[in-house]
């Protein structure tokens, strides 16, 4: 058998060590570290039971408190339920490592970039034990609110925080941020939130999460938060459909669900190392639908959750689900179960013993254009064809392959995140649309035990494989042959070397009918299409293969912009370039967040022209060149900057913001508002700093503001045109009405009436019935920036074009 499940269930004993709380002990690795030292003295200011750390090579005492040279030590003399690992990626994987051979119960790593193959590495190491469960990496980390149980290991922003009932699971921390502001505003406060955070192979995911508050007697509601990028969600939605089938109705907790990255183009990696969609995964709006048809309240933005949880605990009412689902269903793909959890009925079938899937056999030979591929990726090196053939002819590998330009069948060699291994992927499409139907791929999954595919190579299950594969890629053999069987070994060994050797995360290519080469007794496959994904994670935090990615990364195609921002720790993607209407510049921290801002914007009717996260380590030189970024496409009519701070300061934002108006020529309006860690500091600033600003507190005003002035501004040169046609008619129009005027005098010569002359006043107003202000009445640049608490009014704020003209001069102290 290839699955995982027995793995799985090993892992599954330690999902009660999530269960945090006041008796928690809690140690840091990296405890004398400026940021674990400050993390520290917050999380013992709030109730967070810290025992003491760990700094390799070190032994002494920090904040009051032992620091021991090693984990191991660490675990004999402080006994900790808990770890927090607050070291640089390039030491995450080391550090997560010896916390494992510890048996701490509990590891939280929040750091990013750690390698893919490191993580690969590090669940080998977790499926075959049930002492500790991980959270992280690419996490806030995990916090008990509830009454009585304060306990925080992560960075997440504390004011936020209230004792409570909701329960939080996200995949995004500045979204789960959000939830936790809404859910305070609504008088709920939280219970325990989970961040499973944004990497491709988290330690816990979206379903492990939900087990737990389904049983965590404090929390009475859930909030689920998942973003585009694997399946994580529909499991949930699956796990959802069987939670409400075996509750009474009565006791079910209500869920309300957000879905970040759906405007998010498929062929870009979106700020989390895990937000990337691949062949055979289901669409963000597919994770809706599924979520949705389980009963699960849908919301647009996560300031919504709040009152959305406080209806449905109010009201006692949980939407049941509407499909009926036959127990024990299996289906081809995530999508079909959407179909049928929904109402429909597609087929349903048991899973095989190899592939997570079965197809129908009967399946014509398709033909479709080529797919195309991913060009925009920046937390991984993405290789055209091109570049992909040239790797594989240096090492000397896939030399049976030739390039054609039809592809028709689909193999890959990638990720499944669900059993966190590797799996091959496989396809047969009959048009294009079948691209994005998860149900037209089949995945095959490794036994838990092989390190990776080619650890198989000359076992019994290698040749199951490679049979499987011939079959599901309708490769046949001719009789007394094993020409074709010999091949398609040789294929697979050679994507197996390519993903080991060039720690990729993705290899995959498309081709036609094999050739059977009589001549030469082997088959060629006609490869029509090549797509190589590596991880730059390898380079950029392990020092690996970086004469690879130096090589390779000048022939990856890039958004105008997105080469310097990722020098600078940003994440830019320019939106649909080729498209006017996409015209609000979004300057965000937070992937989870930038990606929901692009989707919010829309639901408000404006259109945005670029994705961009400033990165968890911004400052205000990244916040000053993000704005530059941003202007350099000339479709930006405003910039809306929506911060909600965790490790990122709300008061640093505000003065990058200000340091952006002395540096940067901007000339054109901009909407800013700042939540999260110092967001009080950050709004005084704003508000003292006598800039042309549109400060808010509530997203939908400044979403709203945004798209209202984006709407002005386009309107502007029609106004001015308009106004410009009509100053020679009306001209004429004062001109005959003061001849008719003339008509009327009394014979001995006199002035006109009044009644006669006020026709003359009317005429000469503006046409949008307006007289021009004097300059005692114009807007001061101090009233520019406004207060956050509560809406400013229309007349204080300046017309879009006093901002233009304001900000042509030097008035900046």
């Amino acid at each position: 058998m290839f699955g995982s499940s027995s793995c799985r269930l090993n892992y599954a004993a330690t999902l009660e060590n999530l269960r945090i709380g006041s008796k928690t002990r809690v140690i840091f690795q990296g405890f004398t570290g400026r940021q674990a030292t400050a993390n520290a003295q917050e999380s013992i200011a709030w109730g967070t039971n810290v025992v003491g750390g760990v700094t390799p090579g070190k032994e002494s005492e920090h904040l009051g408190l032992p620091v021991l040279p090693s984990v191991r030590r660490a675990m004999d003399e402080l006994k900790p339920d808990a770890t927090g690992i607050y070291v640089p990626a390039s030491k995450a994987t080391p550090a997560i490592e010896e916390a494992i051979e510890a048996e701490v119960p509990l590891i939280v790593a929040v750091a990013e970039h750690i390698p893919l193959h490191d993580m690969l590495r590090i669940h080998s190491m977790l499926k075959t034990q049930t002492k500790s469960r991980l959270v992280g990496p690419n996490s806030p980390g995990i916090i008990s609110s509830a009454k009585g149980e304060r306990c925080r290991i992560g960075f997440q922003p504390l004011p936020c925080f209230s004792d409570g009932c909701v329960g939080i699971a996200a995949k995004s921390g500045t979204l789960s941020y959000e939830a936790v502001a809404s859910t305070t505003r609504a008088g709920l406060g939280q219970s325990l939130c989970i961040g499973v955070g944004g990497d491709v192979l988290p330690g816990t995911d979206l379903v492990e999460a939900l087990q737990v508050l389904e049983h965590d007697p404090n929390t009475k509601g859930i909030a689920l938060i998942g973003e585009i990028g694997g399946d994580g969600e529909i499991l949930a939605a699956q796990w959802i459909t069987d939670y409400h089938a075996r509750t009474p109705l009565a006791q079910r907790k209500p869920i309300v669900a957000l879905i970040a990255g759906l405007l998010a183009p498929r062929d870009r990696v979106m700020g989390h190392a895990g937000a990337f969609w691949l062949p055979g995964e289901p669409a963000p709006n597919q994770k809706v639908m599924a979520l949705r048809g389980a009963g699960v309240t849908m919301v647009n933005h996560p300031a919504k959750i709040g009152p959305a949880l406080r209806t449905l605990m109010e009201d006692g009412t949980v939407q049941p689900p509407v499909g009926e689902i036959e127990e024990g269903a299996a289906f081809d793909s995530t999508d079909d179960f959407s179909t049928a959890i929904s109402g429909g009925r597609p087929s349903q079938q048991r899973r095989g013993l190899h592939t997570s899937a079965r197809r129908p056999s009967n399946i014509s030979l398709p033909s479709r254009p080529q797919l195309r591929a991913s060009s925009q990726q920046t937390r991984g090196l993405h290789l055209d064809t091109q570049a992909s053939k040239q790797l594989l002819k240096e090492a000397l590998l896939g030399l049976e392959l030739q390039y054609h330009h039809c592809p028709t069948h689909y193999l890959a060699l990638c990720i499944d995140r669900a059993t966190r291994s590797q799996c091959l992927m496989t396809a047969i499409h009959t048009n294009p649309k079948s691209l994005l139907q998860p149900s037209r791929y089949d995945k095959i999954l490794l036994p838990p035990s092989a390190k990776d595919v080619l650890a198989l190579d000359g076992t019994e299950t290698w040749h199951e494989i490679v049979t499987t594969l011939m079959a599901k890629l309708q490769i046949s053999e001719r009789p007394g042959s094993a020409a074709a069987a010999d091949s398609v070994g040789k294929l697979l060994r050679d994507l197996g070397r390519v993903f080991r050797d060039k720690e990729a995360k993705y290899v995959g290519l498309q081709f036609g009918m094999p050739h059977n080469d009589k001549e030469k007794q082997k088959t060629t496959f006609p490869v029509y299409d090549l797509r190589i994904e590596l991880d730059d994670a390898a380079a950029r935090s392990a020092g690996r293969l970086a004469d690879v990615h130096y090589r390779y990364a000048a022939k990856e195609a890039r958004d105008p912009g997105a080469r310097e921002a990722k020098a600078e720790g940003i994440v830019y993607h320019r939106l649909s370039p080729g498209n006017r209407a996409h015209n609000i510049g979004t300057l965000v921290n937070g992937a989870g967040l930038a990606m929901n801002t692009v989707d919010a914007l829309a639901g408000h009717g404006g259109l945005a022209a670029n994705f961009l996260d400033t990165g968890g380590k911004a400052t205000s030189e990244t916040v000053r060149r993000s704005f530059e970024i941003i202007l350099k496409d000339d479709r930006v009519k405003v910039v809306f900057v929506n911060i909600f701070g965790g490790l990122t300061l709300g008061d640093m934002i505000a003065r990058g913001i200000v340091l952006a108006y002395k540096e940067v020529d901007i000339r054109v309006p901009v909407v800013v508002r700042i939540r999260g860690t110092n967001e009080e500091e950050g709004q005084r600033i704003i508000a003292e700093s006598g800039l042309p600003l549109y400060a808010f507190d509530d997203f939908e005003e400044a979403a709203e503001k945004a798209v209202e002035l984006v709407s002005g501004v386009s309107a502007a040169k029609k106004v001015a045109q308009a106004v410009h046609e009509s100053e020679g008619k009306i001209a004429e129009l004062k001109k005959s009405i003061q001849l008719a005027a003339a008509g009327m005098l009394p014979v001995g010569g006199s002035e006109p009436s009044e009644e006669a002359a006020a026709p003359v006043d009317e005429a000469t107003e503006s046409p949008c019935g307006k007289t021009s202000e004097s300059a005692d009445d114009a807007p001061k640049q101090g009233d520019m920036a406004q207060e956050h608490t509560g809406k400013p009014r229309d007349s204080e704020k300046p017309e879009v074009a006093d901002t233009i003209e304001t900000l042509g001069s030097d008035h900046v102290a």
